[in-house]
């Protein structure tokens, strides 16, 4: 298969997973991540899922899965321990039109869900396109090495004086951008030097600094 990768806005989104187990939980805690209000189909809930029940985090119905069950929602996840199921849940929800992954099932699946590195609104996605989740994991790991918590706060450097720029109404070559990216930006952010870091910034896009109030 050759998958389109995208990232989905769910925030706020109603999102179904069906399943209550250790697997289910670790997909109701991505789409928590993205801001998705999460219901759980299942009869019986992990201690993990009890947990955000209790606090309130997603709701649940407290039985096995009916097709009924995917009205109004954005995405539903097929994560139960049983294959019939999870069959007939991705059955439906393509009949429905809803987009439906069934976890270890690529075949079945309308979208698969990636290994994710977030570093605060900087998220890396691997996917072997279901091939090998083993792999998959794998490069994350060697990725959340590289990817440390200053690409954070550089993010946030660039969106700031990007912003800055479209209000100045001055526009910079995308070139230009990735050249100024570049280790001596990212050593001032990682010592803290912020004000350094914004202005060695705008001089290596050529625009001049301006008084800030």
């Amino acid at each position: 298969m050759a998958y389109y990768p995208v990232f989905l806005e769910l925030k706020g989104r109603p999102c179904l997973v069906v399943g209550g187990g250790q697997v289910a939980a670790r997909k109701v805690e991505g789409l928590l991540a993205a801001g998705a209000r999460v219901t759980v189909v299942s009869p019986a809930l992990d201690p993990d899922l009890a947990k955000l029940k209790s606090e309130r985090r997603i709701a649940h119905v407290d039985r096995p899965y009916q097709r009924v069950d995917l009205k109004g929602y954005a995405v539903v996840i097929a994560a139960t321990d049983d294959g019939a199921t999870n069959e007939r849940v991705a059955a439906d929800a393509r009949q429905s039109t809803v987009p439906v992954n069934v976890v270890d099932e690529p075949a079945l699946c309308d979208f698969i869900v990636p290994s994710v590195v977030r570093r605060g609104d900087v998220v890396l996605a691997v996917s072997t396109g279901g091939l090998s989740p083993a792999l998959a994991r794998w490069l994350r790991e060697e990725l959340e090495t590289y990817l440390s918590e200053d690409f954070e706060r550089l993010a946030q450097l660039l969106a700031e004086v990007r912003s800055e720029l479209r209000d100045r109404g001055m526009a910079v070559a995308p070139e230009a951008w990735q050249k100024a990216i570049d280790s001596g930006l990212r050593d001032l952010i990682a010592a803290g030097r912020h004000d350094e870091a914004r202005a060695r910034l705008l001089s290596a896009l050529g625009v001049p600094a301006q008084a800030r109030t």
